[in-house]
């Protein structure tokens, strides 16, 4: 049985990485692959966990040597995934899950023609803003820039195979357990059409 990798990305407030998590507690056969960050580690944050927090130095060094799948600069701090740890993943029985940006998803589209893409969308320009200030963890002018900068990576979502609007949670997570479902079986579900939602979240 072949191996899947699955690329999940969305703009910060649209819910990615709670999805994500949800997505991978109940399927066994899927892990995440976790990224290395120049990122200061939050205080809810375990190394080797939720990132492998690197010195800027040694990440550069890591990028020179070609250890990294994808690799981008977001918000002033590098991330990167380690190609190592995707392939042994995946000679070991897993499909694995990158939860990245457009920018990295893009550089994986290059080196992994068979990697699955998938763009989580918020239902709202107005639920995205309330998600970035729900959070409770940026100062106010993070907060403008992170919301100026989410509407940026929207307008690459045509990008992405599959696009799911988290809306609602659960309804959410059943779309991505519907796409993970259908490759496995090889009959992956049509992409869906979110047109008129872009045109009002790319709206000026």
């Amino acid at each position: 049985m072949a191996n899947h990798l699955f690329v999940i990305s969305a703009p910060s407030g649209a819910g990615k990485t709670t999805l994500v998590e949800a997505l991978v507690r109940g399927d066994p056969r899927l892990r995440v692959s976790v990224s290395h960050t120049t990122r200061p580690r939050r205080r809810n944050e375990e190394d080797g966990v939720h990132y492998f927090f690197t010195a800027a130095e040694a990440f550069a060094k890591l990028r020179e040597s070609g250890e990294f799948l994808e690799w981008a600069c977001v918000f002033g701090h590098s991330y990167g995934t380690s190609r190592q740890a995707v392939t042994d993943a995946l000679a070991g029985g897993q499909d694995v899950l990158l939860e990245i940006d457009w920018q990295g998803a893009a550089q994986v589209r290059q080196h992994w023609r068979n990697a699955v893409s998938i763009f989580v969308l918020p239902p709202s320009r107005e639920a995205l803003l309330g998600r970035l200030t729900k959070r409770a963890q940026d100062a106010p002018e993070v907060i403008a820039t992170r919301t100026a900068q989410a509407v940026a990576e929207i307008a690459h979502c045509h990008e992405f195979d599959h696009v799911v609007v988290n809306d609602d949670f659960d309804t959410a997570l059943a779309a991505l357990r519907r796409i993970i479902a259908g490759v496995r079986e090889g009959t992956t579900p049509v992409r869906e059409d979110h047109a008129a939602l872009l045109q009002q979240l790319l709206s000026p």
